[in-house]
């Protein structure tokens, strides 16, 4: 009885440890390739449980989403016989679940050594042998990454298609220390001078802002008194033609007025001319005889006067007066 209780815990633990063998689990963003003997199985599994032969078949998961290879101290001769070392090279890459199984079977599980680590080494060793260590630190330094980008896609597409190459990020390499001294006080003498012509731009910049605003003040000046005078100008144009206008009503007026003083004198002329008959002027003698109150004649006027004072001292009638001056007008007639 004891032999079968053990018997059956022995089969109750083997038959734990086969399914705990059997039973595996696959990771989200990646897909499961099984290997029996050696041999690549023809199926991929998605993420999940899944079950297999415990011992003989094996598994693999690969990575479908976005992933980042670093591959790190890259050796790089350049052109000048210097050794260069990249200290770490990032690509950034991406693998179609539909290419995984040919992607294996080609390159096995590990397909980014060959053809990503491998290939970086490769395409940086025949960048650097055809340029100077000045050009792959310095002056070509920017168009590493994308160069390296190019040459992996290109031969991607060829050997291993379904695997994207989406970036590539190169860090600065290493070079001997004395070479990189000699270009740090290069670099410094650099920022000396741009420095000195930033300082130059800034004067010159000044000195040209410093111009403009004399320019744009003698203007100014010059503008305003231009207004000026235009103005004064316009005053006196102005008080000219005032004075024109005025001296032209006055000789209106006077001419008006002369014209009627000659009007008036011309009509007073004709009506003269018409009044002053002979008739007419009889007339006006004979009423200014009529104003004067007494008239003498005589040769010895002295006479005259003495009879006239002493008639005076008799005062003679109205009557008698009378008739004296009547009879003196007609003597005068």
């Amino acid at each position: 009885m004891i032999d079968q209780n053990k018997i059956g815990m022995c089969f109750v633990v083997c038959l734990a440890v086969v399914f705990n063998f059997s039973l595996h689990r696959i990771e989200e963003g990646h897909v499961g390739v099984y290997f029996r003997g050696g041999a690549l199985l023809p199926h991929v599994s998605h993420p999940g449980f899944h079950m297999m032969i415990p011992l003989l078949t094996t598994f693999r998961a690969v990575q479908v989403t976005l992933q980042t290879d670093e591959v790190k101290n890259v050796p790089c001769g350049t052109s000048g016989g210097v050794m260069i070392y990249f200290d770490r090279i990032e690509v950034v890459n991406i693998l179609d679940a539909n290419s995984v199984y040919n992607m294996v079977r080609n390159y096995t599980a590990d397909y980014d050594r060959a053809l990503i680590f491998n290939k970086v080494h490769h395409e940086l060793n025949q960048f650097c042998s055809v340029h100077t260590l000045h050009e792959v630190y310095i002056d070509l330094f920017d168009q590493i990454d994308e160069n390296l980008k190019t040459a992996l896609q290109r031969d991607l597409n060829e050997m291993a298609p379904g695997l994207s190459i989406l970036g590539v990020r190169v860090t600065k390499p290493k070079i001997p220390e004395t070479i990189r001294k000699n270009y740090e006080l290069m670099e410094a003498e650099k920022t000396k001078l741009l420095i000195s012509t930033q300082h130059q731009k800034v004067v010159e910049k000044d000195a040209e802002t410093d111009r403009k605003k004399a320019i744009i003040e003698a203007e100014k000046v010059a503008q305003v008194a231009q207004i000026q005078y235009n103005q004064k100008i316009m005053e006196k144009e102005s008080l000219q033609r005032m004075a024109a206008i005025e001296d032209e009503m006055h000789l209106a007026r006077e001419k008006s007025h002369s014209d009627a003083n000659f009007y008036q004198m011309a009509k007073k002329a004709e009506a003269n001319k018409l009044l002053l008959t002979k008739e007419y002027l009889d007339l006006e003698k004979f009423k200014s005889m009529a104003q004067n109150s007494k008239y003498y004649y005589g040769q010895d006027m002295t006479k005259v006067f003495a009879f006239t004072g002493s008639l005076s001292e008799s005062s003679p009638s109205p009557v008698s007066q009378a008739s004296a001056d009547f009879s003196t007008l007609i003597d005068h007639e």
